[in-house]
């Protein structure tokens, strides 16, 4: 007679595989962090990213539909007072032709003379204002006597527009060249000041006492506590700063300038040259928007610390 011995069962594997699973969910969301060392993408993989990215979609799609209805409004259905309104179209090609109507286009040695004369003009502005106002803002934000002293009066000048300077500074300053400088500083030099003021009255009071603790000097707590500290309110700042100094620039030129993208604006107005006014303005927006990106790629390289540490 044959007995049937039961065998044991094997021993359930689920648990392994339940920590198996747990581990390996462990290393995809380690490998997904920000400080997960990363390969170099190929120049082309790099630009695919970037072309298909929300972003740029959804900045593709927001200038189509702003050109769209630019034509719509001034080629098509034509409302009153648009008349004047060159069209999209029209103006590409006056903007791209060797002989332009109004004499401005990108084949035109002139147009570049004002591209260049403005872009040395708002650079020494900018990297003026930067030179004082970042340290002034970190005296006001270090010191509260100086910022009880100085503060009242930077708060009483800040509110004036900068074309309200430009007759003092016709006055004051003998060259053409300085008063359009000092007025296109204005305007980026309190931007800079009060920006590095709250970037130092924003450092967490525990970095001070943690420098104490270790024995920092009060060189020692500007250098390696207030500075770093401040860094990213000074760069959001500084692209502030920058793009008001563009704005400040076209006023100035307007009224005290002989060139410039301000001067070649206001002469298309007064001698009617439509195209040349949006062939202006349209360059001074790319130009602003690329010297505020090259500022912000800067702060993010020099702020890597900050968003490392997530913010704190």
């Amino acid at each position: 007679m044959n007995v049937i011995v039961p065998t044991a069962s094997a021993p359930t594997r689920e648990p392994a595989r339940d920590a198996g699973s747990k581990g390996d969910a462990y290393d995809l969301k380690l490998r997904q962090s920000a400080d997960w060392p990363r390969k170099e993408q190929g120049f082309t993989t790099s630009l695919w990213k970037g072309l298909t990215s929300q972003t740029f979609v959804f900045g593709a799609i927001g200038f189509a539909v702003f050109f769209i209805l630019w034509y719509l409004l001034t080629a098509v259905v034509v409302p009153p007072r648009f008349h004047f309104i060159p069209n999209p179209i029209y103006l590409f090609t006056q903007w791209i032709s060797t002989d332009p109507k109004f004499g401005v286009s990108i084949f035109t040695p002139q147009y570049y003379e004002h591209i260049w004369i403005s872009t040395l003009r708002v650079y020494a502005a900018f990297l003026t204002s930067v030179a004082v106002g970042a340290p002034l803002g970190i005296l006001l934000g270090w010191s509260p006597l100086a910022r009880g002293l100085i503060l009242p009066l930077v708060e009483l000048l800040r509110p004036i527009p900068p074309l309200a300077w430009v007759p003092l500074a016709v006055l004051m300053i003998p060259a053409t060249e300085g008063a359009v400088i000092f007025v296109t500083l204005l305007a980026s030099f309190f931007a800079t000041v009060l920006n590095t003021l709250l970037g130092v009255l924003s450092i967490n009071e525990s970095y001070f006492r943690a420098a104490a603790c270790l024995g920092y000097t009060r060189w020692n707590v500007l250098w390696r506590v207030v500075v770093p500290g401040a860094l990213p309110f000074i760069f959001t700042g500084l692209q502030i700063a920058m793009g008001v100094a563009w704005f400040s620039l076209v006023g100035g030129e307007m009224i005290a300038g002989r060139s410039g993208l301000g001067y070649l604006i206001f002469d298309a107005y007064t001698q009617l040259a439509l195209p040349n006014i949006f062939i202006g303005m349209i360059t001074l927006g790319i130009l602003g928007y690329a010297s505020s990106a090259l500022i912000r790629a800067l702060g993010d390289w020099l702020n890597r610390w900050h968003s490392n540490m997530g913010g704190a």
